[in-house]
């Protein structure tokens, strides 16, 4: 399994009840895709640096998570096609980066 993380922006006018429900679907695909959810870290409301879609603020989520090429091919699937996303990136942690983090703790 590898590690991954997630950032997603979520747009500000949709209400907090949506975001997570759209939080918890994205955790559900990875688990069913035989990954495993982490960390969430939920970094709020933040102005974009230029409008992005013609809005001015996003939500921001970063999740962690370990996987398959299947499993991240498949999160970004359904990122992309849903209406309160903004904007999603996904990337690969490297092994030495997850190496120090886990000497780390």
């Amino acid at each position: 399994m590898r590690h991954y993380e997630a950032v997603i922006i979520y747009d500000t006018a949709v209400d907090s009840q949506e975001i997570q429900a759209s939080l918890d679907r994205s955790l559900t695909t990875i688990s069913s895709f035989e990954g495993s959810p982490g960390s969430i870290d939920r970094w709020g409301r933040r102005t974009f640096a230029y409008e992005v879609n013609h809005k001015r603020e996003g939500y921001y989520v970063i999740a962690s998570f370990t996987g398959e090429p299947a499993t991240v091919a498949e999160l970004d699937r359904s990122l992309g096609i849903a209406d309160e996303v903004v904007r999603h990136k996904i990337i690969r942690i490297p092994d030495h980066v997850v190496a120090a983090r886990a000497a780390a703790n």
